[in-house]
């Protein structure tokens, strides 16, 4: 049996709108997760320096941590020509509005950083098939675009790589929680850990399970 063919992001989505001024793709990461914020990272790939991006460069869930990592500094290097910008929007604001308006926030944030450096964009590619609102520029949402588009798979790897720097940081003031290795996603350690100890600031009350120990700690204190 032939050996499965690895597909690799490309740039011809950037490549239908570079002509007409910078394109920016946009991903984001900690969507789901139990705890934390929610990060967005907007990636401008250099037209005329593409050749220079990183070997191996995808989606960040395909990639190991070692190689996330690697792949990060060399988009992260200040002699890079690329250009990018990280956001993100807070618990309070994820419990605030719910997880969907506090991504595009953190998205939004990102895209006009990020436009600050480039000017404007001729095209924003976002992951997903959503497009935030109040975009003051053209959008265009790519379903599964971290695995197809080279400027969203960048991004996807500055946000993934971003928020686990943040909540490995968190993991030194709350250890009970595994968030270093977790990341605040629901494991079965994290909700073991919040059986025993109970939450912390930086947990979404918004989150159903979050929602429901609550709800049964003030059932038990009645």
């Amino acid at each position: 049996m032939p050996a499965k063919e690895t597909h690799y992001p490309d740039f011809s989505f950037e490549a239908a709108h570079c002509n007409m001024g910078p394109v920016i793709g946009v991903d984001e990461a900690g969507r789901g997760p139990w705890a934390g914020p929610v990060t967005a990272a907007a990636f401008w790939i250099n037209p005329g320096k593409k050749d220079q991006l990183p070997h191996g460069l995808t989606d960040s869930k395909k990639l190991s941590a070692k190689s996330r990592g690697l792949i990060e500094s060399e988009l992260a290097l200040p002699s890079t020509p690329h250009l990018f910008a990280v956001a993100h929007a807070t618990v309070a604001e994820i419990d605030e509005g719910g997880i969907l308006t506090a991504t595009f926030r953190a998205m939004r944030r990102a895209i006009e950083a990020l436009a600050g450096l480039t000017g404007q964009p001729a095209m924003v590619l976002i992951d997903g098939n959503l497009i935030p609102p109040d975009i003051p520029y053209p959008c265009q949402a790519v379903i599964r675009g971290d695995g197809r588009v080279l400027s969203i798979a960048a991004a996807s790897i500055m946000a993934k790589q971003e928020r686990d720097r943040i909540m490995a940081a968190l993991h030194e003031d709350h250890p009970h929680y595994g968030w270093i290795t977790n990341a605040g996603y629901g494991t079965k350690a994290h909700s073991d850990a919040i059986a025993g100890h109970g939450i912390t600031q930086h947990h979404r009350r918004s989150f159903a399970p979050i929602k429901t120990y609550l709800a049964h700690a003030s059932k038990s204190n009645a």
